[in-house]
């Protein structure tokens, strides 16, 4: 069965940033299952994938456009240390999730100086060229229940 819209696709995958780190990988756990053409995963990956099939393996890299974006400065602001008044111990890497004018979003400490504390809402992943290699395990036909959710229930799916 080849991936096409409203199928169920279970794929292995290893991800890698420009100088080869591996960022993120599926080894060692279950498949990632997602619904083609929904948007659940990044659209330079999902329109990589469309019509193949099971047993193929595909390497590809996604520009910025394509995977999380470019970098955007104006995500990038400070706020004062104030604002994180319940938190003891703040330091960079942390993440919180803050109200924005699209909903929730997350944010990370990027650095902190004396009192201003400064905070980018871009995605980690902003601004990368993402180098994927992908192993497509299973393809199989959406049932009703998940395409009426928008994903996939049940062993490897991902819950919100």
């Amino acid at each position: 069965m080849q991936i096409q819209k409203n199928k169920v696709v279970s794929i292995n995958y290893t991800l890698r940033d420009d100088d080869g780190n591996i960022l993120d990988s599926s080894e060692g756990r279950q498949p990632l299952s997602y619904i083609q053409g929904l948007g659940n995963i990044i659209p330079g990956l999902e329109s990589s994938l469309e019509m193949k099939t099971p047993g193929e393996s595909i390497k590809v890299s996604i520009p910025p456009v394509d995977a999380y974006g470019e970098f955007d400065e104006d995500q990038v602001i400070n706020v004062p240390r104030s604002q994180f008044s319940g938190v003891q111990d703040l330091q960079p890497g942390m993440q919180f999730t803050a109200s924005g004018p699209h909903g929730d979003q997350l944010v990370t400490i990027t650095k902190i100086v004396n009192d201003t504390v400064t905070v980018d809402g871009n995605h980690p992943l902003a601004g990368m060229t993402l180098h994927f290699d992908v192993s497509i395990i299973d393809v199989r036909d959406a049932t009703v229940d998940e395409l009426a959710h928008g994903h996939v229930h049940g062993a490897g799916g991902h819950h919100h």
